[in-house]
Formats: structure tokens, C-alpha cells, sequence
């Protein structure tokens, strides 16, 4: 169910919240939204949602254990979390790519896996993912009903396609929320803005750039090409911040408040200042789970140079499992990295300063 459908704007959202609106407790509207949320994914998932509600069940109880242990045993039960939960996704996600990887250089004939791709998993994930380091590192307390951690998991708005919601940013709102009179009109009025992106402008660009990209290589004049990479250029950006402000309209509605993901990122001055308005909450994400973790620039212009390279490998990954994407996490960070190598290497005088430059 997208948002942009029949069934969802004139059955799903409607009941979703008027049944929200008329529950007098926090517990009651919450018991509501997970009951919305799940339906909401089974219907395009009807047999994966137990996937879901398995995943929400095990960070639960590894969240319970963090918190139970002390010193190696507490870092172990994070290791295992991070393991079981990138492994899941990998299986799901990365196992053909990795097969006929492995075909294809070591001229094997290993059956492909035809494993469905369950939707939003990269999403869900990562929010699991969250709330168990957050948890970790005292950044957030651990959740004793588990309710509260399936409906942060699960919670509809934002389970499909983002934004990517941190525990600790809606903490305090699962147990205490309060939808105003200006709440429920902004977050409509966010809602429609989405809504005529997707539908105005992404879904209008969509059958100029099929139907370009169907064509031969030799029969796209230069004119085909200009008009395709803007009319593709136009569809992502308005697609994807469509479906944000979207989500970010819902959860505003219903009295949660996320986080921005678009920051107006074609009226950016440089590509560094392009990605920090780009899918905030991912870049965000991997910055503050990994990057940070990893050193980050703490360790020397070198060893930031090798976190950058690692987070954008990953980043191309996590978009896709296809070796284009590694290609175009290599080629976006290539410039950047390669000039602080350069000056770190050639001119010691830049040791103290160079890391900025690709910071």
C-alpha cells in the first residue's frame, strides 16, 4: 500500500485516524497504531510481516539484555544484535548479488537464490538497529513493554520508505504525545505538499525517463539526453522527498516528530554541502552508528580518509545490492578522499589541516 493510492487515502488513513483521535490514552492510540501498522504492511507483505514482528521481538529482548549486563558481556550482546540484524538483511537482500558474484569470477554454477525482498527492511533495520545502541550507550532507556518497541519499529508513516527515526528522538512521544489543533493542520498540510510531488511531478517524469532509457544507446540524441537526465533528476528528487514529507505530515498528525530529510538539496553551493541536505536521516544515521564508531577523524587524516571510504561503500550497498552502487559510493567519495591523500602524503606541512578537507 503506497501512499499515493486509492485504498490508502480513502479507506486506510481516513479509519487510522479517526480510530486515533477518539482512544482517550496514549496505550489506546498506540494499541491502534500497531494494529494499523501491521495491517498496513501485510498488504503488500502478508506472509513477511511475521519477518517484521520477529525482528521488533528479538531487538526487544536484546534492548532487556544490554541493559542487564556489564562490561564484555554487555558489548557482546550488542555484537550479537549487529550481527543478527545486518546478517538478516544481508540474507535477504544481498544473497543473489553475492552468488552470482561468486559465478561469475570463479566461473561457478551455483543456483541463484530467488529470496523475496521484504519492503522497507533497509528502514527497519537500521531503526532496530538504533534503539539497541542507543540503549548501549545510555542514550536511551530500555523499553520494558514491547509494544512500544514494535509501534517504533513498525509505525506506518515511515516503515516503507523513511525517514529513518532514531529511538531516541521519539523516546519520550511513545508514552506521551498530544496532537493539537496546529499538529494535525500542519501535518496535513505537509501531507498534501508530499502527496503533489509524488503525484504531479515524480510520476509525470516517470514515463519520459522509461521510455528514454528504453531506447538504443545510438538512437538517444544529445537533446534525449539532457531531457532524460533532468526529467530522472526531477522523479528522484521529488519521489523521495514526496514520500518524506508525507511521512513527516503523518507523524505530525498523529503527535510524533521526525526529523527533516530534505534540506532544499538542489539550491546547494558545493556536492559536500549537497549531501548534508540529501536523505538527512541516513547520512545522519551512518554518521552517528558508524562513522563516529569507526574514529572518525580522530585518528589521523589517513584513518578518516579509510571511515569515509567504508561509510560510502556501505551507503552504496544499503541503496542497492548491485556492484553500480559500490562503483557510485567510490566515484562520490574518490575526489574528496584522493586530494586529502594527496596533500596528507606530499606536503607534511598539511598534516594538522587536511582533514577537513574530506570531513
Amino acid at each position: 500500500m503506497v501512499f499515493s493510492s486509492i485504498v490508502f487515502l480513502c479507506a486506510f488513513l481516513p479509519v487510522t485516524l479517526l480510530l486515533d483521535w477518539l482512544m482517550p490514552s496514549v496505550t489506546a492510540k498506540n494499541a491502534v497504531l500497531i494494529v494499523a501498522s501491521l495491517l498496513f504492511y501485510a498488504y503488500g507483505e502478508p506472509v513477511l510481516v511475521l519477518l517484521l514482528v520477529a525482528s521488533t521481538l528479538f531487538n526487544w529482548a536484546m534492548g532487556m539484555l544490554v541493559d542487564a549486563r556489564e562490561g564484555a558481556a554487555r558489548k557482546a550482546v550488542l555484537v550479537v544484535s549487529v550481527v543478527v540484524n545486518l546478517g538478516l538483511l544481508a540474507v535477504f537482500k544481498y544473497s543473489a548479488m553475492l552468488v552470482e558474484t561468486a559465478n561469475a569470477l570463479m566461473g561457478l554454477s551455483l543456483p541463484v537464490p530467488a529470496i523475496p525482498l521484504p519492503l522497507g527492511i533497509s528502514f527497519y533495520t537500521f531503526q532496530a538497529l538504533s534503539y539497541v545502541i542507543d540503549v548501549y550507550r545510555g542514550d536511551a532507556q530500555p523499553q520494558r513493554k514491547y509494544t512500544r518497541v514494535l509501534l517504533y519499529i513498525s509505525l506506518f508513516p515511515q516503515l516503507v520508505a523513511g525517514p529513518i527515526v532514531k529511538y531516541h528522538d521519539i523516546e519520550l512521544e511513545m508514552g506521551k504525545r498530544h496532537a493539537t489543533t496546529n499538529d494535525v493542520a500542519v501535518g496535513l498540510r505537509r501531507f498534501c505538499m508530499g502527496l503533489a510531488k509524488k503525484v504531479l511531478i515524480a510520476n509525470t517524469m516517470a514515463p519520459v525517463v522509461d521510455d528514454l532509457l528504453a531506447l538504443h544507446a545510438g538512437s538517444l540524441t544529445a537533446p534525449g539526453a539532457w531531457l532524460v537526465a533532468f526529467a530522472y533528476l526531477m522523479q528522484i528528487y521529488f519521489d523521495f522527498s514526496g514520500y518524506s514529507d508525507m511521512a513527516i505530515g503523518l507523524g505530525r498528525v498523529l503527535g510524533f516528530h521526525f526529523r527533516e530529510n530534505f534540506d532544499h538539496p538542489y539550491a546547494s553551493a558545493s556536492v559536500k554541502e549537497f549531501w548534508r541536505r540529501w536523505h538527512i536521516s541516513l547520512s545522519t544515521w551512518l554518521r552517528d552508528y558508524l562513522y563516529i564508531p569507526l574514529g572518525g577523524n580522530r585518528k589521523g587524516a589517513r584513518r578518516a580518509v579509510v571511515n569515509r571510504i567504508i561509510v560510502f561503500l556501505l551507503c552504496g550497498l544499503w541503496h542497492g545490492a548491485s556492484w553500480t552502487f559500490v562503483v557510485w559510493a567510490c566515484c562520490t567519495d574518490w575526489r574528496c578522499c584522493w586530494r586529502v591523500r594527496f596533500l596528507c602524503t606530499s606536503s607534511p606541512r598539511w598534516w594538522g589541516t587536511c582533514t577537513p578537507h574530506c570531513s
